[in-house]
């Protein structure tokens, strides 16, 4: 696996609503929990097979309309996290590759202000 893609530390900010990837190759990534949850990956949330791995980076931006909180947070295998989030749901698996794409578009869309 790519550097750029591995995990060595995930830190769940409740309190302050952001989700915290360190990376072996030295980023840091910072989403919020609304973003992530109102993103998440799954087949439900996306509307279907096809849509699966699509994103709104916008949503990382917008004030929140609810305050979401993760239960926990787990690597599965060496390719997703899965999170439990204190809504219920938890059949999200965000693959680091993904995790990385809405960090990056994230990024971008911080940077055009």
């Amino acid at each position: 696996m790519s550097d750029q893609f591995t995990p060595v530390s995930i830190e769940v900010f409740n309190t302050d609503q952001y989700l915290e990837i360190s990376w072996k190759d030295g980023h840091i990534t910072k989403l919020s929990l609304f973003g992530l949850r109102k993103n998440c990956p799954c087949v439900m949330c996306r509307g279907g097979h096809d849509k699966m791995g699509q994103f709104e980076p916008a949503l990382f931006r917008v004030e929140p309309t609810r305050i979401y909180k993760i239960d926990s947070a787990e690597a599965v295998g060496n390719h997703a996290l899965k999170i439990n989030w204190d809504d219920g749901h938890n059949s999200g698996m965000y693959r680091w590759e993904l995790i990385r794409k809405m960090d990056e578009a994230a990024l971008k869309l911080d940077n055009q202000d």
